[in-house]
């Protein structure tokens, strides 16, 4: 690697080095600048003023803390090639870089079953053709089929890079200090046996926090009431633009976003429709806000509705409870929204709905965070911990949510 290198100052380590070369020319690309045009949380900001951060600081972040993984691995005598680094740098720069407009939003709307995760290995596939190959081994460590199965570990686990930067960076800029995690110290104990990325023992306290904390952010930040009710208004509200554009109505929106709305595209599409795949590259969160913000003052009133409710942020009444709402109590709210607003019923469920919720903060034996004692033994950190609260983190939590007008509220 190149010693010449730009330097970034990121409100979370500070001065980054990005290393001239590969991984600053993808940087600059096209494809990787759309970035900053997607925010890192959504409509999060709606309840945190300051979680504006992009899914751009947020790989640039990730990157850093893997270069300095590597070190930290090579510093205890595992081989790792310097082609081996640039790959897997170049692997989780790129990890999110399939990520649509307001994120997840966009895979349960108008980009319908259709992952990042793919999208993501489909950018790569087409980036590694226009950079001659040079980006084969990061596509090979990102699918986990390259030889040395730690590296893929760093990218994609229950203890990667990914997740270690985005608690940091989710936590400083929602304000929300319990997701604070000692990113350093955990890096300063990773180790590898048997091809298997372990915590040394000394780290075992600084796990703990990172799984509780993960925790946290999920509940207050990732799936806070209002931020579930703001989320689902707009998978709803693409949802309905989407039903009215392929009915024949003309809506306001740049070309990227109409295509989306008029067609129903499959991953396939996307590998074999270089239209359809540019077209995703110009789509972000600008596109959605624009039309949005226009669609207040449509005549269909779903869409006028949802959209002013947004931009007003009026939103939705949302219930969090342990049992699923029941049919009545659903029924006699689509009805009374049905009645307040004027429409068929039918069309009620754009405005009245629920659905459920789970969270995890650690699956126990699928990609497992393991602990290395001096013996050399090793031993899950659901095992290792001597907190009870780490074994009950290894256990789904569903909840339910109801949404519904406030207007309408029985």
């Amino acid at each position: 690697m190149k010693t010449s290198s730009k330097i970034l100052n990121d409100p979370i380590y500070g001065f980054i080095r990005i290393p001239h070369g590969i991984i600053f020319e993808l940087i600059e690309h096209p494809y990787f600048q759309r970035l900053r045009r997607i925010t890192q949380l959504g409509l999060s900001y709606l309840v945190y003023p300051g979680a504006y951060h992009t899914r751009f600081q947020h790989a640039i972040g990730a990157t850093h803390l893997m270069i300095k993984a590597v070190q930290q691995l090579r510093s205890k005598g595992h081989e790792i090639s310097e082609k081996e680094e640039v790959a897997v740098s170049i692997a989780i720069l790129l990890h999110d870089i399939g990520h649509g407009a307001f994120s997840h939003a966009l895979e349960h709307s108008i980009a319908h079953e259709i992952s990042h995760e793919d999208l993501s290995l489909l950018f790569m596939e087409k980036l590694n053709k226009e950079f001659n190959g040079h980006l084969t081994m990061a596509i090979h460590i990102f699918k986990n089929k390259y030889p040395k199965r730690f590296l893929h570990q760093l990218v994609s686990s229950q203890l990667d890079m990914d997740r270690m930067d985005y608690l940091k960076r989710d936590s400083f800029y929602s304000g929300v200090q319990e997701g604070i995690i000692g990113s350093d110290r955990i890096i300063h104990m990773l180790n590898v046996v048997e091809d298997q990325l372990v915590v040394e023992s000394k780290g075992i306290y600084s796990i703990e926090k990172f799984l509780i904390a993960r925790r946290i952010m999920y509940w207050q930040v990732y799936l806070h009431k209002t931020v579930l009710s703001a989320e689902n208004m707009l998978i709803k509200l693409l949802k309905r633009a989407k039903e009215l554009s392929q009915s024949g109505e003309e809506l306001f929106g740049s070309s990227a976003l109409k295509l989306f709305l008029k067609n129903n595209f499959t991953l396939n599409d996307f590998r074999k429709n270089e239209e359809v795949f540019q077209s995703f590259t110009r789509l972000d969160d600008q596109d959605v806000l624009a039309a949005i913000k226009e669609w207040q003052f449509h005549e269909d009133k779903i869409l006028a509705t949802l959209s002013n409710k947004i931009i007003q942020r009026k939103l939705l009444k949302i219930e969090v409870t342990d049992q699923a709402v029941s049919k009545a109590r659903l029924l006699k709210m689509k009805n009374r929204v049905a009645n307040y607003y004027n429409i068929d019923i039918t069309q009620t469920d754009y405005l009245a709905f629920e659905d459920s919720i789970s969270n995890n903060a650690y699956t126990a034996h699928k990609s497992n965070i393991n602990i290395l004692y001096k013996d050399g033994s090793l031993k899950d950190i659901a095992d290792a911990s001597d907190q009870l609260n780490i074994s009950a983190l290894s256990k789904p939590v569903k909840k339910h949510f109801f949404c519904y007008p406030k207007e309408c509220k029985l």
